[in-house]
């Protein structure tokens, strides 16, 4: 792992830290506010935008998204598939990203695909309609409604433009106005060209040792994402923004109580299953407490956002390295030490004692 950067917060008390180099050419080092790539977090953003209007009456939770974007999702699956049914992904719309980056079709079976179109759409400008479209026209994922998820970003490309249609503005606009900047957020804002602004790391992405070495993607047009996952932040920010949504400050207690619904949610890319509500997700750990956040990945970026159900414990972090586990002869990705490390770095970190805290940031800030 090129570099590590964090932000930890407790009862009032906050630890930064950082470990290791933001370009592995050069040795520059990370440090703890450097500005990342934070992936699927935006969709809390977006979900928490979509509830706004939710509470102005602009919007209807379990209403069919086919009487807001009939020219989007027509016909029977428009009727089906309701507002709250793209939040928490249980449209059964598939996600768009094997249409979008072709040569990717093959995954998980390493050998049958490459990361050619990686390259091939670095700059490329995508519109949120023909990525929507790649999405609908894919065999779906299962039925509207249905029990358990299936994790896609064509979900929330549409409650982007769902957000558009009934505010007269676009999502982008729309959240940083009114999740953004309500949440007092200074160094998070929707990327307006294929680089960075300010202070950041390089990216690197191996996608299970396809890419060796790993090849830097922190230039790189965002519009394949947009509001599903385009945000560029701050693990300060992150945990400023986490503390407020739980406390009621950026959608009222209903809302948050509708968000905090949650499902079972299966993610294709890395097999696991979640428990999702309306962009965020439930963590539960033994002794620890539950947690509520998102975790998000770009190329070459890492985050993860977790904060404590009673908000006096939280935890941002950030790595610039993506899909580190090499497969075997058959083709599976394998477990990595960087697993464990990184297992252990969270552990520290939402449930380690004060001391044990206190010291390790003392050392990990001086680096």
């Amino acid at each position: 792992m090129p570099g590590v950067y964090a932000e930890v917060r407790d009862t009032g008390r906050t630890w930064r830290g950082a470990s290791g180099v933001a370009d592995v050419a050069t040795g520059r080092p990370v440090t703890p506010d450097m500005r990342h790539r934070v992936g699927s977090v935006t969709k809390t953003f977006t979900a928490a935008a979509v509830m706004q209007q939710v509470e102005r009456g602009r919007i209807g939770l379990d209403a069919p998204i086919g009487d807001y974007l009939p020219e989007l999702v027509p016909g029977e699956r428009g009727r089906k598939i309701t507002v709250r049914m793209l939040l928490n992904h249980t449209s059964g719309i598939p996600d768009y990203l094997p249409y979008a980056f072709p040569s990717l079709q093959g995954f998980p079976s390493l050998p049958d695909m490459s990361t050619k179109s990686l390259d091939d759409n670095r700059f490329t400008e995508f519109r949120p309609a023909e990525l929507i479209e790649m999405g609908l026209t894919a065999p779906p994922v299962g039925e509207p409604g249905g029990p358990t998820g299936v994790y896609s970003n064509t979900n929330y490309l549409l409650l982007g433009q769902l957000l558009e249609h009934v505010t007269g503005t676009t999502a982008e606009k729309y959240i940083t106005r009114n999740v953004i900047e309500r949440a007092g957020l200074r160094h998070t804002e929707f990327p307006t060209g294929p680089r960075i602004k300010g202070p950041h790391s390089r990216l690197y992405e191996a996608f299970y040792g396809l890419i060796d070495p790993p090849r830097d993607y922190s230039v790189y047009n965002m519009s394949w994402v947009g509001p599903s996952a385009a945000l560029v932040s701050t693990m300060e920010d992150l945990n400023r923004f986490y503390a407020k949504l739980l406390d009621g400050k950026i959608v009222n207690p209903s809302s948050l109580a509708q968000m905090q619904r949650t499902l079972p949610v299966f993610r294709g890319l890395d097999g696991t299953t979640i428990e999702y509500g309306l962009g965020l997700h439930r963590v539960d750990i033994e002794g620890c407490g539950t947690f509520w956040g998102h975790d998000g990945s770009a190329w070459g970026a890492g985050t993860l956002s977790l904060t404590r159900a009673d908000g006096k414990r939280q935890m941002s972090v950030a790595v610039n390295l993506q899909r580190w586990n090499k497969p075997d002869s058959s083709g599976n990705p394998q477990p990595h030490p960087i697993d464990g490390a990184l297992e252990r770095l969270y552990g520290q970190a939402m449930c380690g004692d004060a001391n044990a805290q206190g010291e390790s940031g003392s050392q990990t800030s001086k680096r």
